[in-house]
């Protein structure tokens, strides 16, 4: 009969309150918040604050806020389509009835739309974010650091 040793439970060590309230070894929170309007008429547009706090070693930065529009979300998950190896989540769709002239509402303004598409855009920017190999991505951690995106940076992987 096999030794009842190598299939034996090991006995977990008792967790103190401080280690189970205490943060996590490795984190990655993003957050996609405070959308804000501006311009006027055919000149509007909206844009998110997409706030970046971890402690993973990949990100140089541990902590960034900056200001992303609907197009920069389309342009990272583009990058991310041509230059990873990874299935890119789809981004909350265009919203091309609410653009149409001689609507009654605000269209793609209206405060229950913008926040409907906050929570879309979040769940894609946390689901990349999320994926190992796109954590070594330079258009990932521009994208998320940098208060400009260079769109002419030479894709590639970020190194320690």
């Amino acid at each position: 009969m096999a030794d009842d040793r190598i299939t034996q439970r090991l006995n977990p060590k008792e967790q103190t309150l401080a280690e189970a309230y205490d943060l996590p070894a490795n984190f990655l929170e993003i957050d996609v918040l405070n959308p804000e309007t501006h311009g006027v008429a055919n000149k509007r547009y909206t844009d998110y604050e997409v706030r970046l706090k971890t402690n993973l070693p990949i990100f140089r930065i541990q902590e960034c806020t900056v200001r992303r529009r609907y197009s920069d979300f389309e342009w990272l998950r583009g990058e991310l389509e041509k230059e990873s190896k990874i299935i890119v989540p789809t981004l909350p769709g265009k919203a091309l009835k609410r653009m149409l002239p001689f609507r009654g509402d605000d269209g793609i303004f209206e405060e229950e739309f913008i926040e409907e598409r906050r929570q879309g855009i979040e769940s894609f920017i946390n689901k990349i974010a999320g994926h190992p190999l796109a954590q070594n991505e330079k258009c990932l951690h521009m994208f998320l650091t940098e208060a400009v995106i260079d769109k002419n940076y030479i894709p590639g992987k970020v190194r320690n």
